[in-house]
This record gives C-alpha cells, structure tokens and sequence, in this order.
C-alpha cells in the first residue's frame, strides 16, 4: 500500500495541483506536439497521484473496502476518458467503450493477476489466497462480461453487434444488480472471503498487525479525498485535451483504431498494476486478486451503465458486441482463469500462462 503521507512538497500533492493549472492553461487550445507530450505527461502523473489518494483513503476505511474505493475511483477515470474520446469522435468512436472494457478486461484478468501470481509465487514459493471469494469475484466478472460484451454478438433487435434500447437498459441494470450484489458479499455477508490468507509472513511492521503501513489520520484521509477530486477534474479535461493525439499516435502506427481503447485501458490500470504487484510481493496475493477481480468487476458494471446514460446524448451507434477474435480469448481466458482460482493457491507457472494471454491480446489488438 502507498505511503500515507500527503504533506507539502510530496508529487502526490503536486501533480493534482499542476493538472488543474495546465489544464485552464491548455483547454480550448491547438498545441503543438511538444506541448501534447507534455500535457500527456502530466495527465499520466494526474492517474498515479488520483489513484495513490485513493488508496490513502481506502486505507483509513481497511480491507476489502480499500479496493472498492480503488475501483470506483479508476472506474470514474476510465469513464471520463471514454466518453471524452466519443463525444469528439462521432461514428469513429462507437466501439470505443467496447474496446476499452474489453482491454480493461483482459488487462486484469491476465495482467494484473498473472503479474501479482508470478511475483508471489517466485518470492514465496506459491501464490496462496481464499478460492471461495476470489471464485464468486471471477464468476461475477464472467457473468458481467457474457451479459453485456457477448450477448450483443448474438441479439437481432438491431442490426450488427448492437443491443436496442431497452436491452441496452436492461444490461445496464443487470450490471449495477450484480455488482451490488457482489458488494454486499463482499463487504457484509462474507467479508471474510476476501481478507488475506494467514501464511506466517509479514511484509510489513505495524502496530496493527494488518501487514499495511499503519491508516493515516482521519486529517489525512480527508485531504487525500480532496487532492483525489483536484486529480480526477484533471485527469477528465486533460484527456479531452490530448484525446486527438492519442488517436493521431495510433492512426500514425497504422494500427486499428480500436487500440484507443488498449491505450486508455492500459494508462488507466498502470497504478492498480503496480499495487497488485506490490501486494503480491508483501505475501497478500489475496489483495492483488481483489484489486484485479475488483477493476474488471467495476470497468464493467459501472461503465457500461454510465455508457448507457451518457448514449442518450451522444451521437452514433454504440457497439458493444466484441468480435470473434475477441471472444475466443475471453473464452480461453475464462477457462485458465478457473483453473488458477480453484486450488486457492498458484505456482509461477500459472501466472506466466495468464502473461502470455495478455501478450497474445496486445499482439492481436495491434495486428488482427
């Protein structure tokens, strides 16, 4: 867990500032290319300071609640990203929110676990967490991602891979039902399921012996929430003032414009990469799989309703069916994901194979 001090001078007190000033510096502008970098540099470090801060917060309000916080607040970035990017595309961008939930997707359900597993596992033999909550976290994500990433594929109320508007709204729901229902399991009914496993190791001192640095004052919390608001504005009017340039980078390496969608997914879970991994190697394989589980789980039952409501103003179609190609890996990834979260404990070996999966998306994103 990131250090808990916010004090003047730290970059996490700086960057959320420094986004809020470049963004009224740069809003409404044309911007040379050095200037694009630059403000892409410091939306990058607005993503890190806001999820740091978010997870100062998480940390005053403890485990598993530490990584619903988490999630919502990389939830409420992705979102943001997405819808700035379809507001300013038009047709170009209908199957932008597809993209990026899949990425997001495939990105923690291979990535974040498969990095988390492969740390664990090489510096504690095996990776050791609870099958019981990790299981229901990957079935409410399996469900989530068949409910509203395949179904479309397969509906004829609207030509291609798209839902009509009641499907669309019924998804939407079914969404915010599962993912509140997996909230209530894992924060009242089993909350449990979701702690650590005792294994005799300890990452850290603490007074508490939770294996964290001990919460920061309720000070603290409080002003890591407001730094976290400061970020969040930031990182939304930053991404609208760079979003041509990431889709001109990704035009300019003659790769699909999908891969829009993998580049905001891949900014956007770069923090919760690092805690997952950090978790991992502090003998909490337990917290990594909740943070993972946890962004898959909200990448697509908050935005796919958030997406829903925002297509009421937004013009063109929404495309939320994926592609064959698609399918197959979120298939193939269900399968091994299942295998790795059964036994309750994993070797390196099985996050390398997640690894691989992950490889095999980008590699096909970029070269379908």
């Amino acid at each position: 867990m990131a250090g808990t001090t916010t004090g003047r001078g730290n970059w996490t007190t700086i960057l959320p500032m420094g986004a809020a000033v470049v963004l009224a510096l740069t809003w409404g502008r044309d911007l040379p290319t050095v200037l694009i970098v630059a403000v892409a540099a410091v939306l990058i470090g607005a993503v890190l300071a806001a999820v740091h801060h978010a997870e100062v917060v998480a940390h005053r309000v403890g485990e598993p609640y530490g990584s619903l916080v988490l999630a919502v607040a990389v939830t409420i970035i992705e979102v943001a990203l997405i819808v700035t990017l379809m507001a300013s595309g038009g047709k170009d961008t209908s199957t932008l929110a597809r993209d990026t939930v899949f990425a997001a997707v495939m990105i923690t359900l291979n990535g974040i676990v498969g990095l988390a597993l492969v740390v664990g596992a090489l510096r504690h033999h095996l990776a050791q967490f609870n099958p019981e909550g990790t299981g229901s976290a990957l079935g409410t994500v399996i469900a989530l991602a068949g409910v509203t990433l395949v179904l479309p594929t397969v509906t004829t109320a609207e030509p291609g891979p798209q839902f009509s508007g009641s499907q669309l709204a019924f998804a939407a729901v079914a969404s915010l039902v599962l993912y509140g229902l997996f909230v209530f399991t894992q924060t009242v009914q089993h909350r449990d399921f979701f702690l650590p496993v005792p294994t005799g190791e300890r990452g850290l001192h603490d007074e508490d012996g939770d294996g964290h640095a001990d919460p920061p004052s309720v000070r603290e919390a409080w002003l890591s929430l407001g730094l976290l608001v400061v970020a969040l504005v930031g990182v939304v009017g930053l991404a609208k003032v760079s979003s041509p340039a990431i889709e001109d980078a990704v035009a300019a390496l003659d790769f699909p414009a999908g891969f829009v969608g993998v580049v905001i997914a891949l900014v956007v879970l770069l923090p919760e990469s690092i805690a997952a991994t950090r978790a991992a190697a502090q003998d909490r394989a337990q917290i990594s799989l909740n943070l993972a589980y946890g962004s898959a789980m909200a990448s697509i039952g908050l935005t796919i309703p958030a997406i829903a409501i925002a297509s009421i103003w937004l013009d063109g179609p929404l495309t939320l069916g994926l592609e064959p190609t698609q399918i197959v890996l979120l298939v193939i990834t269900v399968a091994v994901s299942i295998l790795t979260v059964v036994p309750g404990r994993a070797k390196p070996l099985n996050g390398g194979v997640h690894l691989v999966l992950l490889a095999a998306y980008l590699f096909l994103a970029a070269n379908p």
